[in-house]
């Protein structure tokens, strides 16, 4: 242990344990969370299931059953390098996923593809957003998540929004399969799983990127699906939500677990039991199954998803991984950090 000045003045210089993880300190630079030495030693709090392993096993056992249908469309939106199609595919629970896909006009038989997941409410975006990583010669499919800004079906026949409250969606039901993110973990999976099956795909080279909602996707499908051999992910949502609450920030994305409380449990008496059965969905408890390289950035002012909730997942990642820190910056644009992906893709 490194020298700290007396008790009750600044500590400095000093070495964390994970003990330590929880004293409060004098921050050296302005920070919302912890100190990034303890960051580096966060493994979350929110509880993780007793069954966690075999909940995840039996559902990717369901998704077996589902056949790989899918229908191509040929987009009116087209450029002279990439053929643009609309993709949609068979989900969990015989939903109707829409994703856009695009494919170079390469001469190469076996192109390596990416998978790419949006933000909470939105949608897989523009073409030109998917054209910059196209150019690199490779595939890529951006899925719509089911119920929010795109053309993905919910369950139940609705197509669009239906994003109010998707978090705690299912959380009432005794069966943790009613959890609404349990589809969307699984959706990415079988989008995996149909983009192997293409003949031309290199199996072996299939990458996976998101911003928020989309960086946790982007860690749930190369959790669920080990081939992928690449994890581009920023900010990730969807982790360490007791981390979140007891931060007191529940609001934004995360306001449906302060909505929840008021609404259904103002007295906080099922506390412990909400946030065992929100760890089903929880995504640092699924890193550890990753195989792929990951990449990951974080703003170390995200009031949005905090560092720690961050650190939680990308701490029991055992695969390589390489994290860009950006002290100043918060749930926004990281300057430099589009490129660093580009290239981080590039030999994929």
């Amino acid at each position: 242990m490194k020298k700290c000045c007396d008790k009750g003045k600044m500590l400095v210089d000093r070495e964390y344990t994970r003990d330590d993880i929880f004293y409060k300190d004098v921050k050296a630079m302005p920070l919302i969370d912890m100190s990034l030495d303890r960051l580096k030693l966060y493994e979350g709090i929110n509880p993780k299931p007793a069954d966690f392993e075999r909940f995840w096993e039996s559902s990717l056992e369901e998704l077996s059953l589902v056949p790989l249908q899918y229908e191509l469309i040929e987009s009116d939106f087209q450029t002279e390098f990439a053929k643009c199609y609309h993709m949609y595919f068979t989900g969990i629970d015989d939903a109707r996923i829409h994703v856009k896909m695009v494919v170079p006009k390469s001469a190469i038989k076996k192109q390596a593809a990416i998978l790419k997941f949006h933000g909470y409410k939105g949608n897989s975006g523009d073409w030109t957003s998917i054209l910059s990583l196209a150019s690199l010669g490779h595939c890529v499919f951006a899925m719509d998540v089911r119920g929010q800004g795109g053309y993905s079906e919910d369950v139940g026949g609705v197509i669009g929004n239906t994003v109010q409250g998707h978090i705690i969606r299912g959380l009432d039901n005794e069966n943790p399969n009613k959890l609404f993110y349990r589809s969307v973990f699984l959706d990415t999976v079988q989008l995996a799983k149909i983009v192997q099956s293409f003949d031309f795909i290199d199996e072996n080279r299939i990458g996976v990127t998101g911003w928020s909602q989309g960086g946790g996707l982007a860690l749930a499908c190369a959790a669920l699906f080990p081939q992928i051999k690449k994890v581009a992910t920023v900010y990730p949502f969807l982790s360490d939500y007791q981390r979140v609450w007891e931060m007191d920030l529940a609001q934004g994305a995360y306001e449906e677990l302060r909505t929840y409380f008021r609404l259904f449990d103002p007295e906080h008496q099922r506390k412990d039991k909400v946030f065992e059965k929100l760890g089903y969905i929880d995504i640092q408890h699924l890193t550890s199954r990753i195989n792929a390289e990951v990449h990951i950035g974080i703003g170390l002012m995200d009031t949005i998803c905090p560092p720690s909730t961050q650190f939680a997942a990308f701490n029991k990642i055992n695969a390589k991984r390489i994290f860009h820190i950006y002290p100043d910056f918060g749930h926004e644009g990281l300057p430099g950090h589009f490129d660093k992906i580009h290239q981080f893709f590039e030999d994929l």
